[in-house]
């Protein structure tokens, strides 16, 4: 009697409509072992389970360690509950069951569906089931596409992981609560844009920090989480990311989804227009205030130069205008000095318009005693700026408790592998990489602790806690002309208009 070195696969998939109770890897593993009981030949060598996974497509983790060992001897035959189990695809399933299979000597059975290569060629209907199995599948896609679409202009959020700075509610997975430590973060991006930081340098200035990205940060509290944009290794704060970040509009609580769509079945998911995706405004809690979101959308939307003289930005690059032709003034140095002209006066000359000149100490000085005489009008400047600070919200306690959780979770790992290591299971090298490993990602989450810890009791703004503490503006800043200033318009002759974000008089 001819022995078969036999594999077990079994796999289950919710999208693919597989029943729970019938289709389960538990039953089709009993299924198996009786079938094997009654099959003296065949010999089990492991059972191969890829529970979650779709049978539209072969690139399943324990299907691929199968044919490893088919490749490698191990396995020549492969036995399934039926044809659905192995794969929902008629295209490959005819290439596996035609040609793979018999080119490798490998015996195929398939249980409930009466088939077996071993008894000869295939039924005439095998293709007809494998298509059938297709079809199936193609429609249950289409109804779970349309109950996620449903879902998505419902506002409800349907990924698998939320963006940074958020976490599942674990009462209603569709909704959405503030992760506090990580929103930390968030915030802070967005205040040192506003500052005048470029993208590089807050993502330098983060990584210097040892704040972990928000990839690194969801894999250090022990989620499987994988980046497709991420390249290997990389663990650190990109200019990508930071961009990402200040143009998701998740953070001003608008469920933004519906980026991306997948033509076919098989199809690679391709990225839709902006215009397309699916946009429900106050699903949940925002990170980031109506106001700010809009100075910084402004601010990315802002042509401003990359900083110049003295690798210093202008605090008004992005805001001056020629009040005449309508184009953005531009920076020049003149006698050891700073002056604005008009940008069409300095590339075409006098034909287009005039110089309308003026001195950066003037301008500033203007905007400063405009701004201290707009505030020397409000009656409590404290109780105002209380109003604004208290809009934050300051919710510590779970964002504690995950991040104990992750060095907890560090902390059982390192001693596992210095048990394995002790008891002869790991190699001394592989000890020294894994601890190595563990001591970095130790590192960035006590990293990511102290940002949290170390934030502010008060969440104002730097220049008003200087208003408040000196009663007035003593410099004037890139952050302080974003909060008050839309746009400052130069005249000839001296005369300048100031657009504030608000009305004086509202203040």
């Amino acid at each position: 009697m001819e022995v078969w070195n036999t594999a077990g696969y079994l796999r289950l998939s919710r999208e693919d409509g597989d029943k729970a109770e019938s289709d389960s890897i538990a039953n089709q593993r009993k299924l198996l072992e009786q079938y094997i009981k009654n099959h003296p030949e065949l010999h089990l060598v492991d059972f191969y389970q890829d529970d979650g996974y779709t049978g539209t497509n072969f690139d399943r983790p324990a299907f691929r360690s199968m044919e490893a060992d088919i490749r490698a001897g191990k396995v020549n035959c492969v036995l399934v509950k039926d044809l659905s189990r192995f794969g929902r695809d008629y295209i490959e399933m005819g290439r596996y069951l035609e040609r793979v299979f018999p080119a490798q000597g490998v015996r195929f059975i398939a249980v409930n569906d009466h088939v077996d290569s071993a008894q000869g060629r295939y039924d005439l209907l095998l293709p007809m089931k494998n298509l059938f199995n297709t079809q199936y599948a193609r429609d249950i896609s289409d109804k779970v596409r349309s109950a996620i679409r449903a879902k998505q202009q419902r506002g409800e959020f349907v990924g698998a992981f939320p963006s940074y700075g958020y976490r599942k509610d674990p009462v209603d997975h569709n909704h959405l609560l503030i992760d506090p430590a990580a929103a930390q973060v968030v915030r802070r991006i967005f205040d040192l844009f506003e500052q005048g930081y470029g993208k590089v340098k807050i993502a330098k200035l983060l990584n210097a920090e040892g704040v972990p990205s928000p990839s690194e940060y969801k894999r250090l509290l022990g989620e499987r989480y994988h980046n497709g944009r991420k390249l290997e290794q990389t663990t650190y704060w990109t200019y990508a990311t930071i961009h990402r970040i200040l143009q998701n509009r998740m953070y001003a609580g608008c469920m933004e989804q519906g980026r991306n769509t997948r033509p076919t079945l098989h199809g690679k998911a391709v990225q839709r227009d902006r215009s397309e995706w699916t946009v429900v405004s106050d699903t949940h809690e925002a990170i980031i205030g109506p106001e700010q979101w809009e100075r910084v959308q402004a601010l990315l939307g802002r042509r401003t130069r990359q900083p110049g003289f003295a690798q210093e930005q202008s605090p008004f690059a992005g805001f001056l205008r020629c009040g005449d032709c309508g184009r953005a003034m531009v920076k020049t140095r003149r006698g050891g000095g700073i002056d604005y002209t008009c940008g069409s006066y300095q590339r075409y000359g006098s034909t287009v318009c005039t110089r309308h000149r003026i001195s950066h100490a003037i301008l500033e000085q203007i905007v400063l005693d405009d701004l201290n005489q707009i505030f020397a009008s409000v009656q409590d400047l404290r109780a105002l700026a209380e109003e604004e600070g208290n809009e934050v919200p300051r919710e510590d306690a779970e964002a504690r408790q995950r991040l104990e959780l992750g060095r907890a979770r560090l902390y059982r790992l390192k001693k596992a592998a210095y048990e394995d290591y002790r008891e002869g299971l790991l190699r001394r090298e592989d000890f020294q990489r894994y601890q190595a490993d563990y001591e970095r990602q130790e590192k960035e989450l006590t990293a990511q602790f102290r940002q949290f810890e170390e934030t502010a009791e008060s969440v104002l703004s730097p220049w008003v806690q200087s208003l408040l503490q000196h009663g007035k503006l003593t410099t004037l800043d890139r952050l302080t002309v974003a909060e008050t200033i839309q746009q400052i318009r130069i005249f000839e002759a001296g005369h300048i208009e100031i657009i504030y974000t608000c009305s004086p008089q509202a203040l």
